[in-house]
């Protein structure tokens, strides 16, 4: 069992901090770190070939459900077996495509529905993400029945980057909200006869609401999308508050959290507090441009992935922030909310790419690690 502590003198001595600017949202200050004395425990638990996602089943036991990239849904089940749920659809696997997330039904006690993200093949070398829902049988076959498409990405288009296809329902679970990433294309950001680069709000059953902020008969596309400007999306939480986060990619550096608003265009690629990786400018988020500035951003690059805001019981330090991983920046992060702004508050190096961030039933912290023979962490306090 390895042994951590968020203590200041401890993680400030290690380069992963001393390399990292955290701005606000100004995107020139600089945010000061306020850091817990809480430690933690971590427990490797088991591997996994390539883990995207997971999220707990409700119950007496700690059961997940775990996606592998390349076309898995695993059962975990710890201290038991883990077993492959079948019916699966077939994804485009390749790139940053393949099976990405997975959510329960907000009625999942009643009605046993999954919803899953992947990536979907096309015409003529084009791919897109797709969310679908399906009923998970665990009574007596381990599998997913009447598997149903209910959002596509539009339009697909070459290349298997930047799908994003994170899932999150609102917490009255009237809303399903679905991360689209911009594919590498750029422009779909800002292009409003395109979900790429938006987050979108539907009913459960892939609906579109008539008050969402773009809402016309006439386009559908258009109709869906909740926010634009945005870049690649790995992360949406709702806080206790019922706002909605969501963490993203920015392209060289410039990754953030956001604050979502309806209606809101965060900039990408107008304005990012980044730069393209050909070493071409892109302007400053700066106050008046018209755009919605993060929160919170990095430079150098955090590569965050996975976001929860942190409920539970067994860590009351940490209710009220937003836990993240870092893959590039092989940590875990924990972000303060106070009330619309966000605080760095502690990070703690994994030595490991993390994908997911969990909160267990019992308030434990689950973290899955990036790529092949990635490990299931589990953290608990000292």
């Amino acid at each position: 069992m390895i042994k951590l502590s968020s203590k200041i003198s401890l993680i400030c001595s290690l380069p992963i901090l001393a390399l990292t600017t955290i701005g606000c949202s100004n995107g020139n200050a600089s945010i000061s770190s306020e850091s817990t004395a809480t430690g933690f425990n971590i427990e490797d638990i088991a591997n996994f070939n390539e883990p995207w996602a997971m999220t707990f089943l409700p119950g007496v036991s700690v059961r997940a459900l775990i996606t592998e990239k390349s076309g898995q849904l695993l059962l975990f089940e710890e201290g038991g077996e883990t077993v492959e749920i079948a019916g699966v659809p077939t994804v485009d696997y390749g790139g940053q495509g393949g099976l990405g997330d997975v959510v329960l039904s907000p009625d999942f006690e009643n009605d046993s529905m999954v919803y899953l993200s992947w990536a979907e093949a096309g015409d003529n070398d084009t791919r897109g993400a797709v969310v679908g829902r399906a009923k998970l049988n665990l009574e007596d076959s381990n599998r997913l029945e009447n598997m149903e498409i209910i959002w596509t990405q539009y339009p697909k288009v070459t290349g298997r980057g930047h799908y994003s296809h994170r899932i999150a329902f609102s917490p009255d679970g009237q809303y399903l909200f679905i991360g689209s990433g911009e594919r590498q294309k750029f422009d779909p950001s800002q292009d409003m006869d395109s979900n790429m680069g938006k987050i979108v709000r539907l009913y459960p059953d892939g609906t579109i609401p008539k008050d969402n902020p773009f809402y016309t008969k006439a386009n559908a596309i258009r109709s869906q999308i909740w926010s634009l400007g945005h870049r690649n999306i790995l992360g949406l939480a709702f806080d206790a508050k019922g706002q909605l986060w969501n963490q993203e990619m920015g392209p060289a550096h410039g990754d953030e959290v956001n604050l979502v608003k309806a209606k809101a265009n965060y900039g990408y690629p107008i304005v990012s507090n980044g730069n393209h990786y050909d070493g071409r400018d892109i302007p400053d988020h700066s106050e008046g441009d018209g755009f919605e500035a993060p929160k919170i951003f990095w430079n150098p690059t955090l590569a965050p992935s996975g976001l929860i805001a942190y409920t539970g019981e067994m860590f009351p330090e940490w209710q009220g922030s937003l836990m993240l991983g870092g893959l590039a920046g092989q940590a875990l992060v924990r972000l303060k909310i106070d009330g619309k702004n966000l605080t760095k508050a502690d990070e703690w190096p994994m030595e490991a790419r993390i994908r997911e961030v969990e909160q267990g039933p019992d308030g434990a912290l689950w973290l899955l690690e990036d790529g092949k023979g990635g490990k299931l962490r589990k953290l608990t306090p000292q």
